[in-house]
């Protein structure tokens, strides 16, 4: 349930992304959808294979390059999708980071609400 949950706040995060930046867009929520489920198989799965590979930059950078990792991903969901567009990879890298955000909130606001114990 709570998985089902997250997708669902996440897709909704990704339109509030199409919504507050324009070079993001996402043409329905069925999209969204598609596009947030993407996006996480994607972090599941590439995600550690990048991270591996780009450890050595990684390190240099003090992290900073995780930044790049994430764009990169996001980007790349694009591609793979006709409903979720990103115009550039600077519009990757900024939707990326809105992403992001809204993911925590919405992490701390499930955590929150699934481990509150009742009185």
């Amino acid at each position: 349930m709570r998985l089902l949950i997250k997708w669902l706040l996440s897709a909704l995060a990704l339109l509030a992304v199409a919504y507050l930046y324009s070079g993001v867009q996402v043409t329905s929520y069925t999209s969204a959808l598609i596009a947030a489920a993407v996006i996480g198989l994607l972090n599941m799965f590439v995600r550690p294979v990048l991270v591996v590979l780009t450890l050595p930059v990684t390190v240099v950078t003090f992290g900073l390059f995780l930044f790049i990792i994430n764009a990169l991903l996001f980007w790349a969901a694009s591609g793979l999708m006709s409903g979720f567009h990103v115009n550039s990879f600077l519009a990757a890298l900024v939707g990326s980071l809105i992403y992001s955000v809204l993911r925590m909130l919405i992490g701390a606001a499930l955590g929150e609400l699934f481990t509150r114990k009742p009185a």
